[in-house]
């Protein structure tokens, strides 16, 4: 990968007085339950890996895996135990706190679950403080905290204080209020999980949309699958402050590195996930019939067609070309040969 935007090697953070020493004397071999009994808690463990220019990485995991952790440090709202972090080649732990205040401020937009609303301002004043507070001034902050409101969908409501509006709206606020400053990196820690599932559906949407438009390089972290598997450029899955597996959501699901990572893919409908070109020949058939289906089509969308069909299938791409091939047979195994025998 040339050139990341934000780059990790051999991360770590323990809690606990002893912690710089307990690290040093186990030559980055970190036993978490060791650890425990000498009063320390492990959170990340030797984290490694980068993210490119415009992904969205996906952190998930359960409670207490340490992915919120992992943020964190990569914002350095925690210091890292040890180990280096890199935000478009600075070195983020050699900064002093007025660097560190001018990275964030100019370069990295923060979304937390919880909505940290002033109760006393306005929607649109809401969005314009962090404008201000770069020393904007107050009529080109509200007309920038204007363009906000309209990204975000939330135009008529301008006025409106945190209190008359819903979860979801709420959250609207807090996603325009990081966007007014321009960040180049977003940081998001579990945005939408206090939100009820309808309204938690369509901000997932709406999330997809504004990154389609805005493509930021983007850490989100979540302890939802299925959210990870729809947002995701690449799923991290952490347990124990350890990365079990980065990869694809399409690699994950059809190849899970342990048994961890497997016990989160096994009930997961494949058709929702996976794309045809996961799972089509790369080579082309002398059988093939009439039909055509994109490369990039999610299989659900086209599996109907596709097992109607007597002969093999082409796959093309978005210029028409054939770029490999795939037959009923494919397509039953893929929707049903991952899933777990329940009979």
């Amino acid at each position: 990968m040339s050139n990341p935007v934000i780059k990790c090697e051999s991360v770590y953070k323990i809690f606990g007085v002893n912690a710089k020493k307990m690290l040093h004397e186990s030559n980055g071999n970190v036993d978490a339950k060791k650890f425990q009994e000498n009063g320390c808690i492990v959170g990340v463990n030797n984290a490694s890996f980068e993210v490119s220019k415009g992904e969205m990485l996906v952190v998930m995991g359960l409670s207490g895996s340490g992915k919120s952790t992992l943020l964190r440090c990569i914002s350095r709202l925690t210091d890292a135990t040890d180990g280096k972090i890199f935000i478009e080649g600075q070195d983020l732990l050699s900064l002093n706190n007025k660097e560190l205040i001018e990275l964030r401020r100019n370069k990295m937009g923060m979304v937390f679950q919880s909505f940290a609303l002033l109760p006393h301002k306005t929607v649109v004043e809401n969005i314009a403080f962090p404008l201000q507070i770069k020393g904007i001034k107050t009529e080109d902050s509200i007309s920038k905290a204007m363009d906000m409101v309209k990204l975000v969908g939330l135009d008529g409501r301008e006025n409106y204080f945190p209190r008359e509006l819903s979860g979801g709206q709420q959250q609207r606020v807090g996603i325009a209020r990081s966007l007014a400053v321009e960040p180049d990196i977003w940081f998001l820690d579990e945005p939408f999980s206090a939100l009820d599932p309808l309204i938690r559906k369509e901000m997932q949407d709406e999330f997809l949309r504004l990154q389609e438009k805005l493509q930021k390089t983007i850490m989100f972290i979540t302890h939802d699958f299925d959210e990870a598997l729809k947002l995701a450029d690449r799923i991290a899955i952490m347990k124990d402050g350890i990365i079990e597996q980065l990869d694809t959501p399409a690699n994950i699901v059809l190849n899970p590195a342990t048994e961890y990572v497997r016990k989160f893919t096994e009930e997961v409908p494949r058709e929702k996930v996976l794309l045809i070109q996961d799972v089509m020949d790369p080579s082309t058939s002398d059988n093939l019939g009439d039909l055509k289906v994109l490369k990039d089509e999610i299989i659900e969308n086209v599996a109907e067609k596709i097992l109607t069909q007597e002969k093999t299938v082409a796959v093309v791409d978005n210029n028409k070309k054939i770029v490999g091939s795939i037959n009923p047979t494919k397509i039953i195994n893929t929707v049903f040969g991952g899933r777990k025998n329940n009979n």
